[in-house]
């Protein structure tokens, strides 16, 4: 909670101070870009502040499957993301503009987010196979067994920290790079299953060890963090 407060208020306090700063350019946006990444694919449309400040307002959306992407108490369940978010960032240029282009194209990005996100869960295990929930070994029934589930970060406010990277081809072309994380505490997760299971040990309940691998990977704290890795091309005027 501390972290939260703490990116939260570095977001509106960097947003604000670009504000008052801002000259009659800034009412005017100086580009766009269309990126693409882990939260989707989209765009945003940039203001230039100053050589040290601006803006980016943004949406990235759309849907990106993994593969055994979520491991928790050894268990491991593809995830279909299907996301829907609004960012306003400020990229703060600790070099202004710099005689060193390269130097010049580095950036430290704080903002905040309106998520409408959802992770669905997804799990197969085929009759008889062995196989682990909320760390105890089961063996699935005749029909197999089918765990299903979603982690939910729908209509969330959440802030953003990230580092990037844009370097300019030409006076209207340029590209970049973006790496950082959203915070998001407490995630809603309903997971079920579907099938019958039998305890190895003959001791323990199927649906109860399911009931406590959802707690579970609602409580785990990595999934507290939205990673964000995303590349894109940008276009000034």
């Amino acid at each position: 909670m501390k972290a939260m407060k703490f990116i939260l208020a570095t977001s509106v306090f960097a947003v604000v101070a670009t504000s008052a700063v801002a000259s009659d350019d800034f009412l005017f946006p100086s580009g766009v870009r269309a990126e693409v990444g882990t939260t989707g694919y989209g765009g945003a449309i940039q203001w230039t502040v100053n050589p040290y400040v601006g803006l980016a307002f943004g949406y990235n959306g759309g849907d990106i499957s993994w593969d055994d992407d979520l491991k928790i108490n050894n268990s491991k369940y593809d995830q279909d993301m299907n996301n829907d978010m609004f960012y306003l960032n400020t990229e703060i240029r600790p070099w202004g503009a710099s005689d060193n282009k390269w130097a010049e194209a580095f950036y430290v990005a704080a903002g905040v987010a309106y998520l409408n996100t959802t992770y669905d869960l997804d799990r197969h295990i085929d009759a008889g196979n062995t196989f682990s929930v909320n760390n105890t070994d089961f063996v699935a029934g005749v029909d197999g067994v089918h765990m299903e589930g979603r982690l939910n970060y729908r209509k969330s406010l959440a802030p953003y920290v990230g580092l990037g990277y844009s370097p300019k081809f030409g006076e209207h072309w340029g590209a970049f790079v973006e790496g950082g994380a959203y915070y998001i505490p407490d995630p809603r997760v309903r997971l079920t299953a579907t099938g019958s299971a039998t305890a190895v040990d003959n001791n323990g309940s199927f649906q109860d060890a399911v009931r406590q691998e959802g707690r579970d990977i609602a409580d785990k704290s990595k999934n507290e963090w939205m990673p964000v890795a995303k590349v894109g091309v940008n276009f000034f005027w």
